[in-house]
């Protein structure tokens, strides 16, 4: 009953709700999100910087997050560079010093904190434990000399000497007055930033503290607030006001230890903070979105927005005239003979050349949102911070889902296209929650996902193996067919995004194999299945091959300079490099070097076996006799269960990733094997994971910037507070979007690439012109930018 009851209901849903209204709903809540955020950000104050020092929350016990922006750990090296050229002064009491003595440790954490400069950063602390006019004078003197000043004035000693009284506070507010307009005055050339008072645990202060209570505190706040910044005319010199630890110290001031002074963590934040507010304009971390200004747009960039925008008015004017020609044609009399309604011959041809162009137009507009979301100051940012629970209970309702949708399959041989559908669509869905939670910081986790990312690889050389194989089409419309459907979103977003193309890695990967398989299987002798059935000797001839590309692979895996070599010439290191070194490059290659011949491998063995009809692939019999399948079972099950002991047990990514290589294989085999041995598991297969498997590759490239934010190293926010809706909403959106790229490519390729031997090279004659010419662009910009960083 519940079947029938899902399986019409099923059939009831899909009525209403296809992929095609799932796509208008999610443009309209794009639409409305983009408006929303942009209302919010210049009319409701959306500077960063307020909100990296204003507000903002702890990810479990250490980790602090501002509101709506990343905050970057800067090491010692990268604060050393940004304050190279900065004087830095803390002027307050003991807590301003505590505050010092923790920024200190992010300059130098081996040096003692003693006031003086920290390595080549000239770093002060002067006593000030009240406003008087000796601050006054100290002010006044720094005018002459550019610094920035970190500045609080600890009105804890106001309160201990005068007894909290009133007097005391109106004191308070003329000495503050009195020393406002040094203050802005500093602002205008360097940075003021003042530290509000945090509050205090009462029930451990000491007797001679008891006066000091979060109630007076909150009164001096608020003169501070309502006296600096007076000067409405001078907006450029203002003095900045750091809350973000005292809203910390709200949740640790608990396990202070005298009641009073900050425990070393929340001085940590106020002090990395301060740090992200200084250099993220300076050094533009990726994952400092805090206090950052928009990059201005490249020229490959502006270049790119001319083509869309061309696109969509050529599309608009061949839409106009398909109307006009539509509105004046008559209609078209029926054919007698085959009792159907021609359509006009300029009508058709209309059409034709519509179809790309719309395409374009709406590949145009989804490249916006992906800008939107990953290079504007549109929508918010924030970081990864991972749970076990973050990780494994989406897993668990991911397969309980995919389970729930399985059905019968057409097939029943080993790795059939549902199948493999099927496989993609739940290892990339894996992936992606290992992505969202930051899981990579877990080992087990983090080795269990290089296996995955190797079965893609092993899927890879086990697909096209098989098709040259069986089929022997070398042809060049082939090959381009698949490199166009592989590399086109890649190119598009190098171009949207201002990224290079090893950036998005797997593609780079993918591509670089392809070719490898193509190589090894189109060079002569070209070795098929035809040609093998006559004779066993071809056979023995592919494994040959085989084992040449194993050699291949093995010589470059331990020459890395010969290789570094190779790829570093230009225009080839375009792209391989990333950030002007190969060596991103030379860690994906070799991290996954065996995947494809084991697909390959594979490949030959089972089509082997089959032609041999070594192999049972009827419906609900196993794969072989019940006393092999149930060896091959166990040793599978018992290698599963070996692996994530040892991957548990794994205590450093780099010796681990040494082994990887060697046994990643094994666990691809193994699962093989489970997954197809029993004849009623090869019967079924999951329609939900299968669903994801067909665009598992838009999946994969798409979550960089519209799932995902600040190129993977944070997380978008749609919906600001809510961090389980935000996930749904914007979970809704990538998944349509990435489903329509796929649309999109599939169309885009049948006119991109003809079948036509002749008109097909004069398009692989303009993409090369077109590639060289992009190559040139870059390599001008970089000189450019190489001449700016020397002047």
């Amino acid at each position: 009953m519940a079947f029938l009851a899902y399986s019409l209901g099923k059939r009831e849903i899909n009525q209403y709700f296809s992929i095609k209204n799932a796509k208008l709903l999610s443009v309209a809540a794009v639409i409305l999100l983009t408006l929303f955020h942009t209302f919010s950000r210049y009319y409701g104050g959306g500077d960063t910087c307020e909100w990296l020092l204003s507000s903002g929350r702890y990810l479990g016990e250490t980790v602090w997050q501002p509101y709506g922006c990343m905050m970057h750990k800067y090491k010692n090296t990268e604060a050393k560079t940004c304050l190279a050229e900065k004087r830095v002064a803390f002027v307050g009491d003991s807590r301003i010093r505590q505050l010092f003595y923790s920024y200190i440790q992010i300059i130098d954490p081996a040096q003692r904190a003693d006031g003086r400069k920290v390595g080549l950063v000239p770093l002060d602390f002067l006593w000030y434990a009240e406003v008087n006019n000796s601050l006054k004078e100290r002010l006044i003197s720094w005018r002459k000399v550019k610094r920035s000043t970190f500045n609080q004035q600890t009105w804890g000693w106001s309160i201990k000497l005068h007894g909290g009284s009133s007097e005391a506070l109106q004191q308070y507010r003329a000495n503050l007055t009195a020393i406002s307009l040094p203050l802005e005055q500093l602002a205008e050339d360097g940075e003021v930033y003042w530290v509000l008072q945090d509050p205090v645990h009462e029930e451990g202060l000491s007797d001679n503290r008891k006066m000091i209570t979060n109630e007076q505190l909150e009164l001096y706040n608020k003169v501070v607030l309502s006296t600096l910044n007076s000067n409405k005319k001078n907006s450029k010199a203002r003095v900045r006001f750091l809350g973000a630890s005292r809203q910390a110290a709200m949740e640790t001031i608990t396990q202070s230890a005298d009641g009073l002074h900050l425990p070393e963590s929340t001085r940590n934040v106020a002090a990395m903070v301060l740090m992200n507010a200084v250099c993220n304009k300076v050094l533009r971390p990726i994952d400092g979105s805090c206090c950052q200004a928009l990059p201005a747009p490249s020229l490959l960039q502006k270049l790119t927005a001319c083509v869309f925008l061309g696109s969509a008015l050529v599309f608009l004017v061949l839409h106009a005239l398909g109307r006009n020609r539509s509105w004046k044609s008559r209609p078209t009399p029926p054919d007698v003979e085959s009792g159907e309604e021609k359509k006009p011959a300029t009508a058709a041809s209309l059409l034709n050349h519509k179809a790309p162009f719309q395409a374009l137009c709406k590949m145009g507009l989804i490249m916006v949102y992906f800008y939107l979301c990953d290079r504007a100051d549109v929508f918010m940012k924030e970081q990864k911070f991972y749970t076990h629970s973050t990780f494994f209970i989406p897993l668990v309702y991911m397969f309980v889902l995919g389970i729930f949708y399985s059905e019968n399959s057409k097939e029943t041989k080993l790795l059939n296209r549902e199948q493999t559908d099927e496989w993609k669509g739940w290892m990339q869905l894996v992936i992606l929650i290992y992505h969202i939670s930051g899981a990579s910081v877990f080992i087990p986790v983090y080795m269990h996902v290089r296996v995955l990312v190797a079965a893609y690889l092993f899927q890879t050389g086990y697909g096209h193996f098989s098709f040259f194989w069986l089929k022997g089409d070398f042809g060049l419309y082939r090959v381009c067919q698949v490199l166009f459907r592989l590399n086109f979103l890649v190119v598009v977003l190098c171009l949207v995004m201002d990224r290079p193309y090893q950036f998005y890695y797997f593609v780079p990967l993918v591509t670089f194999w392809f070719v490898v398989i193509y190589a090894t299987m189109a060079m002569w002798p070209q070795i098929l299945q035809k040609k093998a059935n006559g004779s066993g000797i071809w056979h023995v001839g592919i494994l040959v091959k085989l084992l040449g590309l194993l050699l291949f692979i093995c010589f470059f895996a331990y020459s890395q300079g010969l290789f570094e070599n190779i790829f570093s010439v230009w225009p080839i290191s375009k792209l391989f490099e990333l950030n002007g070194s190969i060596h991103e490059w030379w860690f994906r290659w070799k991290l996954d070097r065996f995947a494809i011949i084991h697909g390959m491998l594979f490949a030959f063995v089972y089509l082997v076996l089959q032609k041999c009809q070594g192999l049972s692939e009827e419906k609900g019999e196993p794969l072989f006799s019940t006393r092999i399948s149930n060896i091959l079972l166990l040793i599978s099950v018992f290698s599963f269960m070996t692996y994530s002991i040892w991957a548990s047990s794994c205590k450093n990514k780099t010796e681990c990733n040494e082994l990887h290589p060697y046994i990643s294989g094994l666990q691809i085999l193994a699962f093989i094997l489970i997954r197809n041995i029993p004849g009623y598991s090869r019967s079924l297969y999951s329609s939900f994971f299968a669903w994801f498997g067909k665009i598992s590759l838009e999946l994969f490239i798409c979550q960089y910037h519209i799932w995902l934010a600040a190129d993977t190293k944070g997380i978008l926010v749609l919906i600001p507070g809510n961090p389980s809706l935000n996930i749904i909403i914007s979970t809704f959106i990538f998944v349509c979007v990435a489903h329509e790229i796929s649309v999109i490519t599939n169309d885009l390729a049948q006119v991109a690439i003809p079948k036509d031997g002749g008109a097909l090279l004069r398009r692989l004659l303009a993409a090369g012109v077109f590639t060289l010419g992009l190559l040139l662009v870059s390599r001008i910009e970089d000189k450019e930018i190489s001449l700016l960083s020397v002047f």
